[in-house]
């Protein structure tokens, strides 16, 4: 009896153990998971959560939240979340990030209002989220609210993420300034901290300094901090950005030393650096050396035989795109365009002109302001006029190429009326435009319309721009009002060599030989160099005296 009893408790008891390390190993097993597990699973492993009684366990809560996450699940993250009564820095952070990796940032930013509502603080792992999150939505007040937070909880020091984060939140929302600021607040650079700063350099337009920051980090990179191939990318569109072929160069054996030039980004990159330098066979050569072609490895190709007309192979490295199964986008249709026009091939134009409507790519803002500009360069106003005049043709851009091309084509009275319509509709005019418009009053004899443009030009401080001063010292020139001419000449304070070239011609069309060569002289004085343009003038200003010695005389 005794030795009955005795069994039946060993046997209670081996069962509680074996029950006990059975429900550990699930446990352990769960918070193990990488993510891989189906949905299926996961359910069941919440089940067995509830059943046993854990839902409180914060750890178990924050790793359900993060699984859900990567199912897009996020309402049951939600839930998960809603259902733990005290909320950690731990828990929030879960929440937070299940939202941010979804791309969902202003639903992680308001858990980040409901976490400080909770008087909870955020620390090293809640900033960067919240900061990037603030980044993509361009709220840069909320931003720098947080900015302050960190200062306040000294949440810098040790912390490069934090410091990196707002480097790239100020570069994203365009100030520069600030994001250089923060980047000489941290304390220990490491790579992302330094990429953020050079590609925001780069990405505002600011692609020589930085790369001047990228030389830097290459020359005084704290430790083992070296260019990561995120670094590169932002390198190479810096050198291609400036025309700087020797310093990509230099880059592209820094990126096949350090082992990153298999990388499809740095070879994509390579790839468009060599192509805006202009250099067709580094370009194809480039190109080749990409193992898995994308729509990002195709358009720099063909856009560098379309700019330096090679429209053979642009047209073939087009149609072996679309036989690679890859479909064109706005911008390759419109380097074939530009291709073709700038080869001035008609018949080809046209024909690709109907491959683009068949297919519907006409529809692209890009594409149809691309055919637009095709067809004025290539003098086919009719056809020209037929897009603009279509359903997605009138935007700011087409009509101010439409003024240009008027004029291009000697439609001047055109020209004049069309940017006439363009000022009564409200629609802002570009420099090309307001040059063409002038020139086209300076033929027809529009004097009245040409002195309007004068006082535009002076109400938007427009002046200073070469070529609108030198149409106007033209302008005046043709109309024999050497007073307006000299008047616009001396008000520059910076002068090209085709501004004396004009003037000189104003003086001469209306007689003044004497002081077109006075002029000349002049400009030699203040060291502007005369052109073959320039020597033209003043040969045919010679043409007009009989002599050097009446030239003495009349002077």
């Amino acid at each position: 009896m005794f030795r009955a009893k005795l069994r039946n408790l060993y046997k209670c008891c081996y069962s509680t153990e074996t029950s006990s390390c059975y429900l550990h190993h699930r446990i352990n097993t769960f918070l193990s998971n990488n993510g891989s597990s189906d949905l299926k699973t996961l359910l069941q492993s919440h089940a067995f959560i509830i059943t046993t009684g854990h839902t409180n366990n914060v750890y178990i809560a924050a790793k359900l939240i993060s699984l859900y996450a990567s199912h897009k699940r996020l309402i049951s993250s939600r839930k998960v979340f809603d259902f733990i009564s005290f909320k950690d820095p731990f828990l929030w952070n879960s929440i937070i990030k299940a939202y941010f990796s979804n791309g969902d940032y202003p639903e992680s930013l308001e858990f980040y209002s409901r976490m400080r509502g909770c008087n909870a603080l955020p620390n090293q792992f809640t900033i960067p989220m919240v900061v990037s999150a603030c980044a993509e939505l361009g709220l840069i007040e909320i931003g720098m609210e947080i900015h302050g937070l960190v200062s306040k909880l000294n949440l810098f020091d040790d912390n490069t993420a934090v410091g990196s984060s707002l480097v790239y939140m100020y570069s994203k929302c365009g100030y520069m300034g600030y994001a250089s600021d923060v980047f000489d607040e941290i304390p220990l650079r490491d790579v992302v901290s330094w990429t953020a700063i050079i590609k925001g350099y780069v990405e505002n337009g600011e692609s020589d300094k930085g790369l001047e920051y990228l030389c830097l980090m290459h020359k005084n990179g704290e430790g083992e901090v070296r260019p990561n191939f995120r670094t590169l990318e932002g390198g190479f569109q810096a050198c291609g950005n400036l025309g700087a072929l020797a310093e990509g160069k230099c880059l592209h054996g820094l990126a096949m030393k350090s082992g990153f030039g298999c990388y499809q980004v740095v070879q994509s990159s390579v790839l468009s650096m060599y192509s805006k330098c202009g250099l067709v066979e580094e370009t194809y050569r480039s190109f080749c050396e990409v193992h898995e072609k994308d729509l990002f490895s195709w358009t720099p190709i063909i856009a560098v035989y379309a700019k330096y007309e090679c429209i053979g192979e642009c047209v073939d490295m087009f149609l072996k795109m679309q036989a690679s199964g890859i479909s064109p986008d706005g911008m390759v249709i419109s380097c074939v365009l530009s291709g073709l026009g700038n080869a001035m091939m008609i018949s080809e134009a046209k024909t690709f002109h109907g491959f683009i409507l068949r297919r519907n790519y006409d529809k692209d803002h890009m594409v149809g302001n691309t055919l637009l500009a095709m067809y004025c360069k290539l003098r086919l106003l009719n056809l020209a006029e037929r897009i603009f005049n279509g359903g997605n043709g009138q935007n700011t851009e087409a009509w101010n190429m439409m003024v240009v091309g008027y004029l291009k084509a000697g439609l001047e009275a055109k020209c004049i009326n069309l940017f006439r319509e363009m000022q009564c509709l409200g629609i802002e005019s570009d420099i090309n435009s307001l040059i063409s418009v002038i020139s086209s009053c300076s033929r027809l004899e529009e004097f009245h319309l040409g002195l309007s443009l004068h006082c535009h030009v002076l109400k938007n401080l427009m002046l200073e721009n070469f070529s609108v001063a030198n149409s106007l010292i033209d302008m005046y020139g043709r109309r024999k009002n050497l007073t307006l001419s000299w008047r616009v000449f001396c008000t520059m304070t910076n002068k090209d060599v085709v501004t004396w070239n004009t003037m000189m011609s104003s003086y001469i069309s209306c007689g003044k030989i004497t002081e077109a060569f006075g002029l000349f002289d002049e400009m030699r004085e203040e060291n502007y160099k005369p052109n073959i343009a320039t020597l033209v003038i003043l040969l045919s200003a010679s043409s007009q005296v009989s002599s050097p010695g009446e030239r003495r005389e009349s002077s």
